[in-house]
This record gives structure tokens, C-alpha cells and sequence, in this order.
């Protein structure tokens, strides 16, 4: 992966080429040509400089197997490069034609009970299909022959958001591509058996042939089984990718690649930190979800998408203007939420805002979806809201280009983790992983404390402390970092559920928390999840939910931050923490909540001298992050909150937001606000 985003053109009104993109996913089939000239008009009205184009056009760009139409994608690129308005490229690759599917059938998805995908939606097509394959190439390959020249074309976009229907397919094709993943990382079936614990319930194979995925099974399917589909699911995707990307660099080598990832909410099934490195920049697709941690979740996910990149800027390719389609109620963003949340993402990496889509669909599936230009026009809120927006993205064009800078506190997320904690025949199907890593960064931010979302494979020695809530799968090596780790003076914080298993998912012998037990220097014998509804008191901190361990402390330097008060442990420690030279390992054996935590860091904080750094009475109300360049520093203020919050005491040169009289920095509701200072 490199970190340049695609360089966009001077724009006809004389755009430096050091700007921050700014646009949407346009569809142009859906409306007709008279359309086209007032979208530009539109667009440039309303500061667009980039767009994405074509992504769901297979079946207007080839209406048969050998009959193809480029004539409206060739007049929609030209009047886009005439308004000085760059295109990310779609390969088409999505959604197949339904003469496609008509004629293979075979390239349909099956579920674990064998149902069959049917057209009619989108994404309906196998990833491990070698006539898919065959055929979405020949489309790229037509695509990229075709428009290798056209002066709008600044980046590929490789299909869209891969795997967000058909992640899982349990079909004959994803049976023999299994088979072939398996041999590629266990070479022989002795070492498989092995691994998946096959000597349980007679599972014990002779032949590659007998291996199947995690289809429909009389009980709980094999967990090592599930959680390797699960790895190999993921990169059949990222095959898929690469096929495409290396196809799209062999013709237009100068022409960076990109796809857009889904880190928000509960999409689980693509190890994007796998996928990182597979791209020329990364893009992400991103949509506010509802409950009372929303915005924390989006702040949370554009952190981890800067982790997953890197620290480089980054590509937000999709957001929402206003409410989505698909939510039990869709409400509508209020006053300020478009720019907030749009800025919120620069905050965290950044370099283009862009949203599905551009003008909203009069018909289809989305068309209650918001759109930069809504079903009521120009002259409407939303349209001035995105106009506004625009100028503000231009005001901060001297941020294009600069990195995030690192935090004191990294908070650790792990896909292997999230998949393996979550599988069944476990002590508790309650338990969410990303729930309790988004609580400790709703923690952080309510304490005004700056923090990292990274992965294991991430540069942890850069942080004083190190949050790995729920680390369940830990591998040897990945151990022995972790101990380096306190005994070179970094702070480790993990929790319950923690170092149990190997990358085989088995479980490390001789008790819990397993491969990281002699660090903590604790040992539990049983694990004490608790039912939905009940609550464990404890003494030294807030009440706990959903897990308790039975903690013997096994090394004499090991303090009990908090015990149990009531319940089946009481009076056993509950939060511990050990000294490791100078560094030190702790441990919290319940969930505690957003609020429960926030009372408990500031004592896990204060031996790496780790505290907020927002002006007085800010902490809770305003999220910093803070990206920089070889010469300045930028600080983004985000007001969390309806009110007004003022910061006293802010010098530096004020891009974004205003003073009053007395040179206060105050944050209207959902207010951001963006100061430049020199390095150093």
C-alpha cells in the first residue's frame, strides 16, 4: 500500500492540486442526458471535485455477452473532466447482469443449508466462481483498454464493498477452494487434524476430499472448521481484489486501486488489516448506526481505518447526508450532524469526503436513501448543507497530505479475536467483542484522553498504554510481545476472555488467562459468566455485568485494584495490576460499561503519567485528534454535544470554527473546530 491518494487536477476555477476530494458515487444511468449537464453545474456549485462512476453499470456497459455500450460513460467522463471534476473508476464488477445469471446459474451463492442466492438485489455472485471470475475480468480488462487514457480518470475502484451480502458461500466451488486453502496452510492432513481437534466427535479425515465448509450440522460445526472458513472466506475476497487490481495494473500502471472497506458496526467477515496491503490507498465506507454511543462508533471505526492504514490518509467513500433506507426508522441527521460527521473523519485521516450518493434515486431499492441532492432539489437545507461543507473542505485543503499523529493509548482490535469470541458452544453468547473495545474508547473520550485504534501487527511499543480488551486469540509470539512490551515500560491493560486460545483455537493449558497468565500474575480456574440482567458488585469500582473470573493472585507484586463484594467470588479479586520492571500488566475480569470504566482509567492511567488534554471543563464534550505535517500541527475540536462549549486558552491559527471578542474558541452544538499550530 502507498500513502498518495489519487492527485486530483486543476479544476478550471484554478484548484491547487493540494486539496482534500470531495464528492459521491454518481449514477447518471438512472436519469436521463438532460440531467447530466445541470449534475456538473451542481457539483461545482457545491465544491465537488472527485466522484465515483460506474459502480453498478455491468448491465448497461454490456447488455450481452458480446454487445457492449460505452457510448453514455464516455459522454458522462467527458463532461466530467470539461468541469474539472476527476472520476474514481468503478469496475462494474458488483452486481452480474441478469443475462449473466441466465446463463450461469452456477455463479450463485449457496447458504450452510444449501438455499440458493437469487438474483434480484445485488452481490450475487460466488467469490471462489472461476466463471465469475472469468467473466468480471473480461469486463475490467474491456473497462481499462478502454478509458487508460481519459484525462478524468484519477483511481480504480475494484467492485464495491466486497462481501458486504456474499462473504459466506458454502457452495461446491467454495468447497474445492477451501480444500485448497487448507492444503496451502496445513500441507498435510495430519497437521490438519491437528489443528481443527478432529479426534473429537470422530471427526478425523483421511482424505482432502471428505473436508467440507461449516455447512447446516446436526450440532455445534467444528470451531476450529468455522473460525478457518471464516479466515479463508476473507481472502477468497482478497483474491478476488487482487484479480482485479493486478489485471487494472498491468494496463494502467500509473492508475492508483483502491476498494472500499466496511469498518463500521457489525460488519465482521473481511480482515481489512489483512487487506491493507493490497491496495494503493485505503477507502472506507462508514454510516452512523442508531443507540447512544453512535457518534462514539464512528469516531471509533475512522480511528480504526487509520490504524488499518497506517496513520496515512485514507479515502471515506461512502457516508450518509442524511438518514439511510435501511434501519428499523431512518431518521434524518439534524443541523450540523452532515458537517460533523464529515469532519470527523478528516480529524481521524481523511483526505476525501464523499457520500452515497449524489443525487437521490427516484426509484430502486435506496431511493429513500439521502443524497447530496435530495428528491426536493437544490433549494433545500440538505443541498446548502453540502455546499457549506464544501467550502469548508476547501478552507482546509493545507491539511491534505498529513498524517494522524500518534496518541499516548492504543486500544488493540483483532479480527481473529472478534471471530473466535464470538463463535458458539462458548461459557456465554452475550458476549460483543466490539462493543467492549468501543467502550473503552467511549471511556477514553469522556476523560478527554487521545487513543489509537491499531492491530496486533500495528507498532505497539509507540504507546505508553495498550488497551487489548478481549484479546482471546493469542498466539506464542504475539505473548512474548506483549511481555516485551511491559518489561520495556509500556502499560498493558486486557480483560476478561483474554489469552485463551492459540491461532488454532485451542486453549492454553494449565488455566486462565492462559498464554498471558504469568504476566498478569493471576490464575483462574472457572470461568463465571453471568446471565443477561444480573449485576456483581464490586468494591473499588463500578458494578459488573456480563462476566466474572475466580482470580487467585500467583505473584507476590501483583496489587488488587478492585474485588468482588457480592456474588459467587466475593471478596476475590476482581481488577488486578502487576508491576513488569517498569512497566506493568493489568487485568479486568468484568464489563463494567462505558461510564464504569471512565471511573477506573485514570488509576490504570496514571503510572504511564497518560491524562487529557483539553482545556478546562472540555473533557466529556469535545473529541481531540490531532494530524500533522512536517511543519504544522492540526487540531480538531469536535463538540460531542447540543450545547456550546467554550476553550479558553487555544493559540494557534483558527482554519475552522470562531473567537468571540475575549479570542475563546466556542464550539456551537455539533460544532467543530480546526487550529493550526507550527511543529515544535
Amino acid at each position: 500500500m502507498t500513502s498518495a491518494l489519487p492527485l486530483l487536477p486543476h479544476g478550471p476555477d484554478g484548484d491547487p492540486a493540494r486539496r482534500l476530494a470531495y464528492g459521491a458515487d454518481y449514477n447518471p444511468e438512472q436519469w436521463p442526458r438532460e440531467v447530466w449537464r445541470e449534475d456538473v453545474r451542481l457539483m461545482r456549485e457545491a465544491g465537488v471535485n472527485i466522484v465515483s462512476v460506474g459502480i453498478f453499470s455491468w448491465a448497461r456497459l454490456q447488455k450481452a455477452e458480446d454487445e457492449w455500450d460505452f457510448g453514455w460513460l464516455d459522454e458522462v467522463m467527458d463532461l466530467l473532466h470539461a468541469g474539472g471534476i476527476a472520476v474514481d473508476l468503478g469496475t462494474a464488477t458488483a452486481s452480474p447482469p441478469p443475462w449473466l445469471t441466465a446463463a450461469h446459474p452456477e455463479i450463485l451463492p449457496v447458504t450452510a443449508s444449501g438455499e440458493t442466492v437469487w438474483p434480484g438485489a445485488r452481490q450475487h455472485w460466488r467469490p471462489t466462481s472461476p466463471v465469475f471470475r472469468r467473466y468480471a475480468l473480461r469486463l475490467v480488462r474491456t473497462l481499462a483498454e478502454r478509458y487508460k487514457d481519459h484525462p478524468a480518470l484519477v483511481a480504480w475502484h475494484v467492485n464495491n464493498e466486497l462481501g458486504c451480502h456474499n462473504v459466506y458461500d458454502f457452495s461446491d466451488d467454495a468447497a474445492r477452494a477451501f480444500r485448497d486453502w487448507l492444503r496451502a496452510r496445513y500441507t498435510t492432513l495430519d497437521a490438519l487434524n491437528h489443528a481443527w481437534g478432529t479426534a473429537f466427535w470422530s471427526q478425523h479425515y483421511t482424505e482432502w476430499e471428505q473436508i467440507l465448509p461449516p455447512r447446516l450440522a446436526a450440532s455445534h460445526p467444528n470451531p476450529t472448521q468455522q473460525l478457518d472458513f471464516k479466515r479463508f472466506s476473507s481472502d477468497a475476497l482478497k483474491e478476488h481484489l487482487r484479480a482485479e487490481r493486478d489485471l487494472l495494473r498491468e494496463i494502467t500502471p500509473g492508475v492508483p486501486v483502491t476498494t472500499n472497506f466496511m469498518v463500521m458496526g457489525g460488519t465482521k467477515g473481511m480482515d481489512y488489516a489483512d487487506w491493507a496491503g493490497e491496495v494503493d490507498f485505503v477507502s472506507n465506507d462508514h454510516y452512523v448506526l442508531p443507540g447512544p454511543q453512535d457518534r462514539d462508533e464512528l469516531s471509533f471505526s475512522a480511528n480504526l481505518v487509520s490504524g488499518i492504514a497506517g496513520g496515512r490518509p485514507w479515502f471515506l467513500m461512502e457516508h450518509s447526508a442524511s438518514a439511510v433506507n435501511w434501519q428499523p426508522v431512518n431518521v434524518a441527521k439534524r443541523p450540523g450532524e452532515l458537517a460533523r460527521d464529515s469532519l470527523l473523519h478528516v480529524a481521524h485521516g481523511a483526505d476525501a469526503v464523499c457520500f452515497f450518493q449524489w443525487r437521490q434515486s427516484a426509484a430502486g431499492a435506496e431511493k429513500y436513501h439521502s443524497a447530496m441532492v435530495p428528491h426536493a432539489g437544490q433549494d433545500s437545507d440538505l443541498f446548502r448543507s453540502v455546499a457549506a461543507l464544501g467550502r469548508t473542505l476547501r478552507t482546509l485543503a493545507p491539511v491534505a497530505g498529513s498524517e494522524r499523529e500518534p496518541a499516548p493509548v492504543g486500544i488493540v482490535f483483532d479480527w481473529d479475536s472478534w471471530w473466535a469470541s464470538e463463535q458458539d458452544s462458548h461459557p456465554t453468547s452475550l458476549l460483543d467483542y466490539r462493543r467492549e473495545a468501543l467502550d473503552w474508547y467511549s471511556a477514553l473520550l469522556s476523560l478527554g484522553v487521545r487513543a489509537d485504534v491499531v492491530t496486533t501487527t500495528s507498532d505497539l511499543g509507540r504507546y505508553r498504554v495498550l488497551i487489548a480488551p478481549v484479546l482471546h486469540v493469542v498466539p506464542a509470539a504475539l505473548a512474548k510481545e506483549l511481555t516485551r512490551y511491559a518489561e520495556n515500560g509500556g502499560h498493558l491493560v486486557t480483560t476478561y476472555f483474554s489469552g485463551i486460545v492459540d491461532e488454532n483455537d485451542h486453549a492454553w493449558l494449565g488455566g486462565y488467562p492462559g498464554a498471558l497468565r504469568d504476566l498478569l500474575g493471576i490464575r483462574v480456574e472457572e470461568f463465571g459468566p453471568l446471565l443477561d440482567g444480573d449485576r456483581v458488585e464490586l468494591e473499588g469500582a463500578a458494578d459488573g455485568t456480563l462476566w466474572t473470573d475466580r482470580i487467585d493472585v500467583t505473584a507476590p507484586d501483583v496489587e488488587v485494584l478492585a474485588r468482588y463484594r457480592g456474588g459467587a467470588y466475593a471478596g476475590r479479586p476482581a481488577i488486578t495490576r502487576r508491576a513488569v520492571g517498569p512497566g506493568s500488566a493489568a487485568y479486568v475480569s468484568t464489563r463494567l460499561g462505558a461510564d464504569g470504566l471512565a471511573g477506573l482509567l485514570p488509576r490504570l492511567l496514571g503510572p504511564a503519567g497518560v491524562a487529557g488534554e483539553l482545556p478546562e471543563g472540555a473533557a466529556g464534550r469535545v473529541e481531540l485528534t490531532v494530524r500533522r505535517d512536517a511543519d504544522s500541527r492540526y487540531l480538531f475540536l469536535v463538540n460531542r454535544t447540543d450545547e456550546d462549549v467554550p476553550l479558553a486558552g487555544l493559540a494557534g491559527d483558527l482554519l475552522v470554527g470562531t473567537r468571540d471578542d475575549a479570542g475563546t474558541v466556542v464550539l456551537s452544538p455539533r460544532d467543530v473546530a480546526v487550529v493550526r499550530r507550527p511543529v515544535g
